[in-house]
């Protein structure tokens, strides 16, 4: 008998922005994102990510902690003003909880450390989804 996975299934495609300096892992994490009922939106740096929060809504960000130039706690906090309803997941790498604690304090949902389950992120991007519309997703203002 295999596990029921009927509450990993969203009828709308979940809006999702991924935020990581590894193009390659970006893009095949985006592909395999893709093909489970997500809208992937690509972004390679910090900068990067605050341009998309300002042309589109999304429902849930990915975001790495280290990155070049603006690190993940920055981003964290510039996209958390640009729209608080944002729901944010920082991924860290091995030996990073501590910062990653900090970006929870900082407004994000949770975190996982990388590399991770493709499972454990689409558990954690649904959760992330559930509290946001649980909570009234309006968008940001514009």
């Amino acid at each position: 008998m295999t596990p029921d996975k009927s509450h990993l299934i969203s009828t709308k495609p979940i809006r999702l922005l991924l935020v990581d300096d590894e193009k390659g892992y970006v893009n095949v994490l985006s592909n395999r994102l893709s093909r489970r009922n997500m809208h992937v939106t690509k972004t390679y740096s910090g900068e990067e990510a605050i341009q998309a929060v300002r042309s589109s809504d999304f429902d849930v960000a990915v975001l790495d902690l280290k990155m070049e130039g603006m690190d993940g706690i920055e981003v964290l906090k510039i996209l958390k003003k640009m729209d608080p309803n944002l729901v944010v997941i920082m991924l860290t790498g091995h030996g990073s909880e501590e910062a990653a604690r900090e970006g929870i304090a900082a407004g994000a949902f949770d975190y996982l450390t990388k590399p991770c389950e493709l499972d454990d992120l689409l558990a954690k991007i649904q959760a992330a989804y559930r509290s946001r519309t649980k909570q009234g997703s309006g968008g940001k203002d514009k």
